[in-house]
């Protein structure tokens, strides 16, 4: 190409033309959210009147029809103009109108229904994208392949040609017609058994013919040596593809001639030993384009039953048998097939009795029972561990010296230690008791990233009651718990 191809990837994304651009795909979103929203969309039949009505507008934008002067001209010209069984209301038209015109699709003027420039550019998409996909579905599969591919073709040559990016269409189009050669494969077997196949076959070979054509003229528009280099694998896989699909579909319809006129051939009164075996090695690896079957096909066609007892239910699967095999062994062998039952141990199921335990506790033993669950479920919100080992070890100490010494002097560890000491208070496993100076005075923390707000507070010390740790006797908790509070 002698020019760049215009492309929104290949544009600067804040430029005005692709804010412009982008706001017209909105447009085209909120129209269709908004006629979804009212259930406009929600079945074929409802879709198509939409189509239709926007189709009514676009001819009498190009000039094709009378003015539209409102929406209740527009419900007339469709009842007059099409016969649809169930109409849309003047309701629904009008809700139509009121939607396009809110998206900018057309504007209300005092005696007339105006398109704008951003409409007719939709309302085209929408409908070349519908008349796109009928023409698509009116194909069987490998029609559709081929028709996709050539319609790639023809919107390369539509956009790509005039300096507008059309998105890849030529990967697009060898891909769709990699994906009909091997839809063609599949399906080889089915179209030499219809009887009425012929045409298909023809239709795909001419399909492929134009295919080869228009892809040879493609590549013709890539002259420089820079656009051969980027398209040297494109090129290389499109001409392999033709190729492919070409030969199979010419060894298609030849294979198709054969069968057909296979019943009416005259046998020659001499045989010919060699050209025998020469067609048995070909059925087991015939070329593309070779009219000899293979050996699958011509045991399929053998279970069409055009002879009385020819065809046979199964799968025909080629065997090779050893030479010392008798017939009686293989036709021992086939019984056994035939005939095989797997031996498979029943399956034993045994109902296991579950066992209830009853475990009584002594009515003096529930307030120590609640106790402690209410302890685990402190436990599991709030960490005093660190406060626990430490206490185990000094029993008693001033609270800031506990704080600091059981976790760190970082402000954050002061409130959590602080959290902490209120929970093992409230489960009375600590005391607070006012401090004396002597004891005060045995620790001067000044290293700590904080301070209390009243200096009383620290006036305090912290005496383990008891420790409820693993290894605490019940006298011991009956000794240290008598107390209260404090």
């Amino acid at each position: 190409m002698d020019r760049p191809l215009i492309s929104i990837f290949e544009t600067e994304e804040t430029s005005a033309e692709i804010h412009q651009s982008m706001r017209d795909i909105a447009y085209l979103s909120g129209v269709l959210s908004d006629l979804g929203s009212q259930n406009a969309f929600q079945t074929p039949a409802e879709i198509l009147r939409f189509l239709r009505i926007i189709q009514l507008i676009n001819e009498e934008a190009l000039g094709l029809d009378e003015p539209i002067e409102n929406s209740d001209t527009l419900f007339y010209r469709y009842r007059n103009r099409y016969k649809d069984p169930e109409p849309p209301s003047r309701k629904r038209v009008e809700q139509i109108i009121n939607v396009l015109v809110k998206y900018n699709w057309i504007s209300k003027q005092s005696r007339q229904l105006k398109m704008r420039d951003v409409g007719k550019r939709m309302m085209d998409a929408l409908i070349r994208l519908a008349n796109d996909s009928l023409a698509y579905y009116m194909h069987d599969d490998i029609g559709r392949s081929l028709f996709q591919a050539r319609r790639d073709a023809e919107l390369s040559e539509a956009y790509d040609d005039h300096g507008i990016s059309g998105g890849n269409r030529i990967a697009s189009m060898i891909r769709n017609l990699e994906n009909a050669i091997e839809l063609m494969r599949e399906r080889e077997l089915e179209m030499l058994a219809d009887r009425g196949a012929l045409p298909q076959l023809e239709m795909i070979h001419q399909l492929m013919l134009e295919l080869e054509v228009k892809l040879n003229e493609r590549f013709r528009q890539f002259q420089t040596l820079e656009d051969s280099l980027v398209l040297s694998n494109l090129m290389q896989q499109g001409t392999t593809a033709l190729a492919e699909g070409t030969n199979l579909s010419i060894g298609m319809i030849h294979k198709y001639l054969k069968f057909t006129t296979m019943q009416q051939t005259l046998l020659s009164s001499t045989i010919h030993p060699e050209k025998v075996r020469e067609f048995i090695m070909k059925m087991y690896d015939p070329p593309i384009e070779s009219d000899i079957p293979n050996s699958h096909q011509l045991m399929s066609f053998m279970e069409q039953d055009l002879y009385p007892g020819e065809a046979a239910d199964g799968l025909w699967v080629p065997v090779k048998f050893a030479s010392p095999l008798s017939a009686a062994a293989i036709h021992e062998a086939v019984h056994y097939l035939e005939t095989y039952e797997p031996i498979v141990d029943l399956v034993s199921v045994q109902d296991e009795e579950e066992e209830y335990v009853a475990e009584e506790v002594a009515i003096d033993k529930v307030g120590d029972l609640i106790g402690q669950s209410e302890w685990l479920l402190t436990k599991s919100m709030i960490r005093t561990e660190e406060i626990e080992i430490y206490m185990d070890q000094v029993h008693e100490a001033p609270i800031e010296q506990v704080v600091i010494e059981a976790t760190s002097p970082a402000w954050g560890d002061a409130i959590n230690a602080l959290t902490a000491v209120a929970a093992l208070i409230g489960s009375k496993r600590m005391s607070i008791e006012p401090a004396t100076e002597d004891q005060l005075q045995n620790r001067l923390f000044d290293n700590k990233m904080w301070d209390w707000m009243r200096q009383e507070d620290r006036r305090q010390m912290a005496r383990q009651r008891y420790s409820g740790r693993p290894g605490s006797t019940e006298k011991d908790k009956t000794e240290e718990g008598n107390g209260d509070l404090e």
